[in-house]
């Protein structure tokens, strides 16, 4: 069987025309790997349906570079992985519910259909937190079985797009699909030692995907190389009339970009952009080293920033008033999620037309409660009377936001994606994540999501138990090339991906 341990997307596509393998080659080895190590053996689970066609496909791919001498687009031949809260024609969808388990989507989300058109082999589906609203990898739709992280199997891999970050991070694929609400995309990239980008929400669509908060939502690409994450994010983003807030998609392509035509243009003149590069650190947001596992994560993403320092990285510690309160009142999770989630349920008859008739008020998992209180919160978010307060104050925090990081000629701010190792199974269960009966998991993500700029997580390294660790950058809007150039600095002074242990 092929080899495909950490294989990119220019390693396959130089094999695909150099002869040395074929597209279905790739395909078979990825899902000979899922079949062995995801769905038996340690039994990762980070799949859910898998494509009854991706063989065929590959092989039509194989047929068309030998008829025309080319690629048929950027993705030719790649295997790609999508989080369950896409539609995916023909495949078992079920948005991390139990009441969709027998939910065949007949059309794909618009981001399917442009990965399809730019060659990608689409291998199937990849697990996520219940209606992708929960930290935890566990949902009705698997039940309730976590998926385990590569690194340790102990440990959860984060959500809620974790089936995307396992998968990747195991070799079970080389790029996914994730989506980011709150750090959907970040936390799991992080916990699972990959490259994640939430961009300005608007610059991909959602059409096809089951929302949780439509104004913070956004698809994204997951990789183990910021070059491929760069690559597979030219293959997702456009304008689609379906979703109005592709607005931005339109104007970031009025604007030129991505300039040179790629994300991946100018990638690798990132290592010089890193080294001359003024970097903002929000240390209010690291956790205290008086906690064994928030010194864990300060003493990696601190070695991090020390090499990049030595580089030549300037490094200016900021400070954001309020920066506690701006992160968390802004959400509106308990305000709209239910109304957002409910006009996705009216696009699909066969499916119950309230999450309130699916979910209890209250479950006996502690780790749902947030997501049952989404259920029940109002029909329509103007009823919160809050609700007007927290849409001003998360404007008013964008801005305060965007005058720091230019006042201070900041190219980004970086902290930790979550203040804590990837925690273990028993932790979303036995109260720790929990203060004053209310869930309190100790992520950094809401930053960028509450202001909805784009960010990136990349490999910082590890602690000393082996538990991956990721620093996350935040640009302003429309920054996701600048971003991705600095990342890939990042990634090569640092130096922070390796493969999971053995067997995988």
């Amino acid at each position: 069987m092929l080899e495909v341990h950490e294989i990119t997307i220019s390693q396959a596509q130089d094999g695909f025309k150099s002869g040395r393998f074929s597209a279905k080659e790739l395909t078979a080895a990825f899902l000979d790997r899922i079949s062995q190590w995801d769905k038996t053996g340690p039994r990762i689970n980070s799949t859910m349906a898998l494509s009854k066609m991706a063989l065929e496909e590959a092989s039509e791919l194989d047929d068309y570079l030998k008829e025309n001498g080319k690629l048929k687009g950027k993705l030719h031949g790649i295997p790609v992985l999508i989080k369950d809260q896409a539609d995916t024609r023909g495949m078992v969808t079920t948005y991390g519910s139990g009441v969709a388990k027998n939910n065949i989507p007949d059309e794909d989300a618009f981001v399917v259909t442009k990965l399809k058109a730019a060659g990608a082999v689409i291998l199937g589906k990849t697990t996520l937190a219940e209606w992708a609203s929960v930290w935890f990898s566990a949902n009705g739709a698997t039940d309730y079985e976590f998926t385990k992280n590569p690194y340790n199997l102990g440990h959860d891999v984060g959500a809620s797009s974790g089936g995307s970050g396992a998968a990747v991070a195991a070799n079970f694929t080389i790029l996914a699909v994730g989506e980011d609400t709150g750090g959907s995309i970040r936390v799991p990239s992080s916990f699972c030692n990959i490259v994640g980008l939430r961009p300005t929400t608007g610059l991909i669509s959602r059409a096809g995907f089951c929302p949780l908060i439509k104004v913070q939502d956004t698809p994204g690409p997951m990789a183990r190389t910021v070059t491929d994450c760069a690559l597979m994010l030219d293959c997702m983003v456009g304008f689609d009339p379906k979703d109005e807030f592709t607005g931005v998609a339109a104007t970031a392509a009025a604007l030129g970009l991505p300039k040179g035509g790629s994300y991946a243009a100018f990638l690798r003149d990132g290592v010089e952009k890193i080294k001359k590069a003024r970097i903002g650190v929000v240390r209010q947001k690291f956790g205290p080293d008086s906690d064994p596992y928030c010194g864990a994560v300060n003493k990696v993403v601190l070695a991090a920033i020390d090499k990049l320092r030595k580089a030549g990285t300037t490094f200016i510690d900021v400070h954001i008033d309020n920066i506690d309160h701006y992160m968390i009142y802004p959400l509106t999770y308990l305000q709209r999620s239910r109304s957002d989630i409910n006009s996705f349920l009216a696009t699909k008859a066969h499916l119950p037309q309230d999450l309130a008739d699916i979910l209890p008020e209250k479950s006996d998992k502690p780790y749902l409660n947030m997501t049952c209180a989404i259920a029940h919160g109002p029909k329509d978010p103007k009823d919160d009377p809050t609700y007007l307060d927290r849409i001003l104050q998360r404007d008013e925090f964008k801005r305060k936001v965007d005058c720091l990081i230019a006042s201070l000629g900041l190219d980004a701010l970086t902290l930790p994606d979550v203040r804590v190792p990837p925690p273990r199974f028993e932790d979303a269960t036995n109260g720790r994540f929990m203060k004053v009966g209310e869930e309190d998991f100790p992520t950094n993500t809401f930053l960028a999501s509450v202001i909805r700029h784009p960010a990136i997580s990349v490999p910082a390294g590890f602690t000393e138990d082996g538990l991956p660790v990721g620093m996350e950058l935040i640009g302003l809007e429309y920054q996701e090339q600048s971003l991705l150039e600095l990342a890939y600095g990042v990634e090569v002074i640092v130096g922070g991906r390796r493969a999971p242990p053995e067997p995988l």
